[in-house]
């Protein structure tokens, strides 16, 4: 085999400023050399020049939404001449499957979390589709990868043949050392502003500590924004929200808070995270999180031991073990030490990206056997 090969990393908007988790696992690739390929262009921090957008003005765009084929994207990943195709989130696998299998080239799926939650059980004509669409990526990939052992679950149980998914931990790069800066926030929240990321738990539960009052920074964009912002200034919680923030910007800000929150839930709709890649970002810098107990977060975060992990939906909870971790620095400081070491050692960047890689030469070698049968 040889020693390095190409993979279309393939996302339909090319690229969310909240999917830094793409760009970084396909930019710490070794033996197999990455190009980005998307349908269109998203103007973001995580935007590229040399990106490869197969639909630079949108036409045509619709036809492939609506039936999964497009001569020009498959013109476009002929182009790239890739050795392999892994596409991020099931809807954009189906989207991009039907011209992998004609070029003959493997397919990798990747599922996050509301593509294996929230949108199969969408009700009417619009799931009906998508759980045809996701039955059929199911059975064309060659792999389908999931973020943590809950989404997993959830894959098979809606047809995903349990011999091809693996689970796979999106690693985080972790720094030398910690970086010595002052502290400038109690209580940092980096997400988006959507139901599933329990923003309105953390402030009810903010508001409520008043002795003292904890600084908050909030990190992030989204639909539910505005309703957040007047939920504070309505609670009096002293809250600074600065919106999407680049990668570095983000980091710079877990350094100069004392926890990270990360309070998630099942939202009224079903959707669920996969494993929130910031509380690896976190633990890499020494930073202790206070979470709740859903989908894969216990896969990253040891209760009592690199964090504190409360209910879904628990306010009284979450203030509860915010107000232990704030008054107490020596805890603060062992559960964010533990927390790096556990990160180190299960979610290192170049380490999961290795992992990855031995993922793809199984799936290419897989593919080739099968094409000769």
């Amino acid at each position: 085999m040889p020693t390095e090969r190409r993979v279309a990393i393939w996302r339909s908007a090319m690229l969310p400023g909240s999917e830094t988790f793409i760009r970084g696992q396909g930019d710490a690739l070794t033996r197999w050399t990455p190009t980005y390929v998307g349908a269109t262009r998203i103007d973001s921090a995580l935007s590229r020049p040399d990106d490869v957008i197969a639909f630079p003005d949108g036409r045509g765009f619709l036809r492939l939404r609506l039936t999964g084929t497009s001569p020009r994207l498959r013109e476009t990943l002929s182009g790239v001449r890739p050795d392999l195709v892994h596409a991020h989130f099931a809807g954009d696998g189906w989207l991009v499957s039907h011209s992998a299998r004609q070029l003959d080239v493997p397919l990798v799926v990747t599922v996050h979390g509301h593509d294996v939650t929230r949108q199969p059980a969408s009700p009417g004509a619009k799931g009906v589709r998508y759980r045809r669409n996701l039955r059929t990526v199911f059975q064309r990939a060659a792999l389908v990868v999931a973020v943590s052992e809950v989404i997993r679950e959830r894959a098979v149980a809606w047809g995903a043949d349990p011999a091809k998914v693996r689970v796979h931990h999106t690693g985080v790069p972790v720094p030398p050392a910690v970086p010595m800066v002052p502290k400038r926030w109690d209580v940092v929240f980096v997400g988006r502003f959507v139901a599933k990321k329990g923003i309105d738990d953390l402030l009810t539960a903010l508001a409520s500590i008043d002795s003292p009052r904890p600084r908050a920074l909030f990190i992030g964009d989204g639909e539910l924004m505005p309703a957040m912002r007047a939920r504070a200034e309505q609670l009096r919680v002293d809250a600074t929200f600065v919106g999407s923030r680049p990668p570095d910007a983000v980091h710079r800000h877990l350094a100069e808070s004392r926890i990270l929150a990360c309070p998630s839930k099942t939202a009224p709709d079903g959707d669920t995270e996969g494993l929130p890649t910031t509380l690896l970002e976190a633990g890499a810098l020494g930073l202790p999180v206070v979470a709740t107990r859903h989908s894969g977060i216990p896969e990253a975060v040891v209760d009592g031991a690199t964090g504190l992990l409360t209910p879904e939906a628990d306010p009284a909870a979450l203030a509860g073990s915010l107000t232990r971790l704030l008054g107490d620095a020596e805890l603060r400081h062992r559960l964010g030490a533990q927390a790096r070491r556990h990160v180190t050692a299960h979610f290192d960047l170049v380490e999961q990206t290795r992992r990855l890689e031995r993922l793809y030469d199984e799936a290419s070698t897989d593919a080739r056997l099968t094409s000769r049968r």
